[in-house]
């Protein structure tokens, strides 16, 4: 047990970066400290702090002193024990970095307060990305002050761990995922505001696709180096391959024959048709070789020589093809690349030692600079699609972001595709209902036998009777040929079945009693009249749903302090509607909901997506401690105060001119 030292010290991140010992330790200190002039300020720790070992024996009093004032300005602040505890964790890692043993091209200065291991980052992959994000943020008018960005410093893991950079950048890679409303911009953020920042960006950058297993809150608030990186490096890569399919692109039907082929197409993910594009213009230029990654296959330059000179011919440098040396080979591709215009991603380095993540984001650009398909775009009916089809690809894409949150084996790119083997959907069903699978007659990929695939699904469709799912004339075989609508059906069970498992399991709260659409829709409807408010949901497919102001409601309920009510509108328009399902989205995601619905589903009352939305709602709410639970119901006077509380900057006047307050809803 803590004993004392855990009474003290609340929060429980900040009792998982020590042991019991340390904790004692340092609140012995702390308060030998404090003992000598009876209270203790952030302007005395410089000097106070040089007792603690790594901190005083690493960093001087005058190194202290300036780290302390650049975190926190005012130094008549009385520090607490957890205070001091924060001080000391970041004192510490600058004492890591000053005495950490640095690599040639890495950086190898990150330790843990938690770990003993170290974590190498690629000084090139920072400085790219850092050039990236200098590059399409310098006109943000938030970020203006902190840009640009030196990729000589570790700058950009101290301006990451407020959450607004990368919450900005996701909005890049992937235009309105977040509403910009409910970030919170204030100069300086406290612990809470903070959170919800970073909160916002993980729930975000799943969204958009970004595999985030395993990463919380407290990475980027301690600036974990290798992990900041990586979630930076996947927002990037979305961005470049955002063009790389068929309705940002329709020219690369090109690449295709006939519209056998083209569907083929149109279930690739984006790096795939990366390549298959890459291939079909080194084809023209004769180059024999087939490139199949961005590492090996690239480290001679060769592939790249020929590759330019299809597509900038006018920009060659006929001194190329002579040149034998794979590094000066590299040095003139990059040449030929800024005669294009091409920002650079890598160096000649870079190029002969087969970095992929770099390789493949200087194509990605070389792709969407200047890509030499024709601007005649054949005729392929299909491409464009109607509004049924646009409706399947929606929920395809939710079901696949949802079923990567969980972390599959296998990353799925397309689950129309990816799923036909039927094993990611076992991982599924085992992480669902832990136990239920029968793994001793499961088939592992890779498959090359299509009756192991079928008998995997077979499994598959068994199991989901066992979860009464309805799955009436659907078998095994309609997985395994991608039956797209048999396929979307399952899923959506499948997901169903997950959020009434999580709810059912908060056995405090349901007394382990099944859990039913009509419970969540009745608990919804609850919070929203305890609150006193008028709005009611008659049903997920209720049409009056679509202005959003019963999910305001319902979120201002289980948070009084989550809606900024100045920032609502009436929801009349179409464009108010869709203003206020992007709030709904951005708030939920802030709170902690994981989601993976779009405005669109709001504004048009996508009954499956509207049960996610709600049952994510209540899982939140039912996860929070007893204390904030009541404390959110008795906070009728902080709700009334909400836009003064919140943390967001002003609304523009446009956006104010159609607001409406909270009391008149």
């Amino acid at each position: 047990m803590l004993g004392y030292v855990g009474i003290l010290v609340s929060d429980p991140w900040l009792q998982n970066q020590f042991t019991q010992v340390e904790l004692r330790s340092l609140k012995t200190q702390f308060m030998s400290m404090r003992r000598d002039s009876g209270k203790l300020t952030l302007g005395d720790l410089p000097l106070k702090m040089s007792r603690l070992k790594v901190v005083g024996e690493n960093l001087s009093e005058e190194e202290r002193r300036v780290l302390i004032q650049e975190m926190y300005h005012n130094l008549q602040e009385e520090v607490d024990f957890e205070l001091f505890l924060r001080v000391y964790l970041k004192l510490q890692a600058h004492a890591s970095a000053k005495t950490g043993s640095c690599t040639k091209n890495s950086s190898a200065f990150l330790k843990a307060a938690t770990t003993t291991h170290l974590h190498t980052i690629s000084e090139s992959e920072k400085a790219s990305y850092i050039e990236h994000i200098n590059n399409y943020l310098k006109d943000d008018e938030f970020l203006r002050k902190y840009l640009p960005i030196d990729p000589s410093t570790n700058d950009l893991f101290e301006i990451a761990k407020d959450g607004v950079l990368l919450c900005k950048l996701i909005n890049v890679a992937v235009p309105g995922t977040i509403d910009e409303r409910a970030i919170n911009t204030k100069r300086l953020l406290n612990p809470w505001e903070r959170n919800e920042n970073h909160t916002l960006c993980l729930n975000s950058a799943k969204a958009i696709g970004c595999t985030v297993v395993n990463i919380g809150n407290e990475d980027f608030i301690e600036g974990r180096r290798h992990l900041v990186l990586g979630v930076i490096s996947q927002i990037i890569k979305i961005q470049l391959l955002a063009d790389l399919n068929l309705k940002k692109t329709p020219q690369l039907v090109e690449l295709v024959d006939d519209s056998k082929d083209v569907e083929e197409l149109m279930n690739l993910p984006p790096e795939k048709i990366l390549l298959r594009w890459m291939n079909f213009q080194l084809k023209k230029s004769g180059y024999r070789k087939v490139v199949t990654n961005f590492s090996s296959d690239v480290k001679d330059a060769e592939a790249y020589v020929h590759l330019l000179n299809v597509l900038a011919p006018e920009h060659v440098d006929s001194t190329i093809f002579k040149v034998n040396e794979a590094l000066q080979r590299a040095k003139l591709v990059l040449q030929h690349a800024d005669r294009m215009g091409c920002k650079r991603y890598l160096t000649e380095k870079d190029i002969v030692e087969g970095c992929p993540n770099l390789n493949l984001a200087f194509v990605a650009h070389i792709f969407q600079h200047r890509n030499g398909l024709s601007s005649q775009t054949k005729e392929i009916s299909f491409i464009e699609g109607s509004h049924e089809d646009d409706q399947l690809s929606r929920e395809e894409k939710a079901f696949r972001l949802w079923i990567n949150s969980l972390g599959p084996s296998a990353y799925v790119d397309n689950v129309f595709e990816d799923l036909r083997n039927g094993w990611v959907l076992l991982e599924t069903l085992d992480k669902i209902s832990p136990g239920i699978v029968n793994w001793k007659i499961a088939n592992k990929p890779p498959i090359k036998m299509p009756f192991k695939k079928v008998e995997n699904c077979n499994q598959v469709i068994k199991l989901g009777k066992l979860l009464k799912f309805s799955l009436v004339n659907i078998a095994g075989n309609d997985i395994v040929q991608g039956n797209k609508k048999l396929i979307l059906a399952y899923l959506w069970q499948l997901m169903r079945c997950n959020m009434l498992q999580l709810l059912k399991n908060l056995r405090f709260h349901s007394n382990g009693k099944e859990i039913n659409d009509a419970d969540i829709l009745e608990w919804a409807n609850a919070k929203v009249r305890e609150r006193g408010r008028k709005s009611r949901m008659i049903s997920f497919k209720d049409k009056s749903l679509s202005d959003g102001i019963f999910f305001l409601e319902l979120l201002s309920a289980v948070q009084p302090r989550a809606v900024n009510w100045s920032l609502v509108t009436r929801g009349v328009t179409e464009e108010e509607k869709k203003m206020n399902a992007s709030y709904i989205i951005s708030i939920a995601r802030k709170l902690g909901c994981s989601i993976f619905l779009l405005s669109e589903d709001i504004t048009e009352v996508n009954q499956k997506m509207i049960l996610t939305l709600t049952a994510s709602i209540m899982y939140w709410f039912l996860k929070q401690p007893a204390e904030d639970r009541s404390s959110s119901a008795n906070s009728d006077s902080e709700a009334g105060s909400q836009a003064d509380a919140s943390s967001n900057s002003a609304a523009d006047d446009s956006c104010s001119e159609c607001s409406t307050d909270g009391g008149s809803i």
